[in-house]
């Protein structure tokens, strides 16, 4: 594609979607690699959630046709245990969330929302208690409590970003694209089961070009994660080469709260950071990125 109309396109894109551009860049981020993972069994960590019920213990997952599995990390990078999730299919597995169900029990939520062809007619997210997990447990077998189908209304959309909300669980979805405009759409908040349930459209946010060393300026355009801290008052969204970050003061993700300038975050370099979250009761952020072997940073933050 062409400079000048790829130029266009944004210009266009952006005078319908909040513009990033004028995001308030912070001084280098003050962070810290705590751990190396290593393990071959976790190639594209494509998703990165706090435990609900195990200090310092993470979960993530593997990108796209990939076995149904969960892996549960410690902060020092040591796999501790996995999750086989029955009756699920991995066809683009892209976020991981952990929040409270309907009934209020600790829950991981994976979101199969790839759909990097615009191909598809729904889009699952699989619902699974939050287990125990000790070292060294043979794998666990868990299906899902709810399997949520689901579509756009205005025809199929890629997206690798899952959001789940620290109180209430309420489900949202940022898509996608490679010009820059992302749309979010929240969930419906009740489950329908052996229904393709409707997603509703919430507001559109436009990411810039940006220069940064070891990347290229389309690689900030691509949205690739996401979380909201445990008190809902800050959400972070991951680009490959920032993070952007806002303050809900309602703690409610509304166009009108998104619409607020954030700040963008200039995180270490990685090959591909798609999985971020936050760090339970702090602002601190966590990110991790595919291939191996990948570090895991932890970003400070106030």
């Amino acid at each position: 594609m062409k400079s000048t109309t790829l130029a266009l396109i944004l210009a266009l894109a952006s005078a319908t979607a909040a513009d990033l551009s004028q995001a308030v860049a912070e001084k280098p981020a003050n962070s810290e690699q705590l751990a190396l993972l290593t393990d071959k069994r976790i190639k594209e960590s494509s998703g990165l959630a706090p435990s609900l019920r195990t200090p310092d213990l993470l979960w993530t997952l593997n990108d796209s046709g990939g076995p149904t599995t969960l892996y549960a990390l410690t902060t020092q990078g040591q796999t501790l245990g996995e999750i086989k999730v029955n009756n699920a299919e991995n066809v683009d597995w892209e976020d991981l969330a952990s929040g409270p169900n309907a009934e209020g029990q600790p829950t991981l939520f994976i979101a199969d929302i790839g759909d990097n062809k615009k191909a598809r007619p729904s889009i699952q997210i699989y619902e699974i208690p939050e287990p125990e997990i000790t070292p060294n447990a043979k794998p666990k077998k868990i299906p899902p409590t709810r399997t949520w189908n689901l579509r756009y209304p205005d025809g199929p959309a890629n997206a690798e970003t899952l959001l789940a909300h620290p109180k209430t669980g309420r489900l949202h979805i940022l898509t996608k694209t490679l010009l820059g405009t992302a749309t979010l759409y929240s969930v419906p908040a009740t489950h329908q089961p052996d229904t393709v349930q409707v997603l509703e459209k919430i507001t559109t946010l436009n990411f810039p070009l940006l220069n940064k060393t070891g990347k290229r300026p389309i690689d900030n355009l691509m949205t690739t994660g996401g979380s909201l801290s445990s008190d809902a008052n800050r959400l972070v969204i991951a680009t490959y080469n920032s993070l952007y970050e806002w303050t809900l003061p309602d703690g409610q993700l509304t166009a009108q709260a998104l619409d607020a300038t954030p700040i963008r975050i200039d995180p270490p370099l990685t090959r591909q950071m798609e999985a971020v979250c936050y760090q339970p009761n702090t602002y601190h952020l966590l990110f991790t990125s595919e291939d191996l072997p990948t570090p895991l940073y932890r970003l400070q933050r106030n």
